[in-house]
């Protein structure tokens, strides 16, 4: 079968994704919990990654069991070095294998001009966005490799192209890693059948802005969007669906789809 002879009409686009086996990292809220609640829409099975929101995890989980899906919470603290490669492990061990991987835990941790950043703070921040993403990736491309139609889709941001607000230097920097690390290995691992795309979504109202961004860093990013405001984690969904389907998406790899409402025209 041909990558585009998937077993759906276009009228039924996400058919394929029926019984795909889906890790998501950071989906116990925003737009992880958005995604994954639509991967279990189309009859994949989720296993939800949470770092330290475990109530909100098991609450995704029931209410997409309620609605007849497979789900499962998967805990681990990506700000531990290799703790990505064990969510992988035990994710797969669970659902049985693995085909997609959404890595999509991460945030700038704190706003501070890069020559204040300590040490700490610095590496904390590669690490969730950066390294803990490799590290997954690294466990997943064998798990991938097996039906040879893996799908790896990777969260960066506007930031990674526009450097962000003030005070984010080392998250954009994360981020933009993230993105050269897709391309690369959109390269390396098309001989496998796994294609390696990245999301990039601009404003998004979600709960890391809370505590984060200050009433006039949103009024900015707003007022710089074209489309004049922030964005629900709905309307990321799609994306990642899109770049999950092979019969949407089965000659896309190496690529970033920005949702970002016109914030950024690279």
């Amino acid at each position: 079968m041909n990558a585009i002879d998937a077993p759906s009409s276009w009228t039924r686009p996400f058919a394929e994704l029926a019984g795909r086996r889906v890790l998501i990292t950071g989906a116990s809220r925003g737009i992880g919990a958005a995604v994954a609640a639509a991967f279990a829409e189309c009859g994949a099975a989720v296993a939800i990654h949470y770092g330290s929101a475990r109530g909100t995890a098991d609450a995704l989980v029931q209410r997409l069991r309620a609605g007849g899906a497979t789900a499962l919470a998967v805990p681990a603290d990506l700000l531990q070095p290799l703790a990505g490669r064990a969510l992988v492990e035990r994710a797969a061990a669970e659902l049985g294998g693995l085909d997609v991987l959404v890595t999509n835990a991460g945030g700038p941790l704190l706003r501070v001009p890069f020559d204040e950043l300590v040490d700490r703070d610095y590496h904390a921040i590669m690490q969730l966005n950066l390294h803990a993403v490799a590290d997954a990736i690294r466990a997943a491309i064998p798990l991938l490799g097996v039906a040879r139609r893996g799908a790896i889709v990777n969260t960066t941001s506007s930031a990674a192209r526009s450097g962000g607000g003030r005070g984010v230097g080392a998250y954009a920097a994360a981020k933009a890693g993230v993105e050269a690390l897709s391309r690369s290995l959109a390269k390396e691992l098309a001989p496998a059948g796994i294609r390696v795309n990245c999301v990039a979504p601009g404003y998004i109202d979600t709960e890391i802005h809370e505590g984060f961004s200050s009433a006039e860093d949103r009024a900015n990013y707003i007022a710089a969007t074209p489309l004049a405001r922030g964005a629900q984690p709905e309307e990321c969904v799609g994306a990642y669906l899109f770049l999950a389907t092979q019969r949407l998406s089965s000659f896309i790899t190496g690529q970033t789809l920005s949702v970002n409402g016109g914030l950024v025209m690279p």
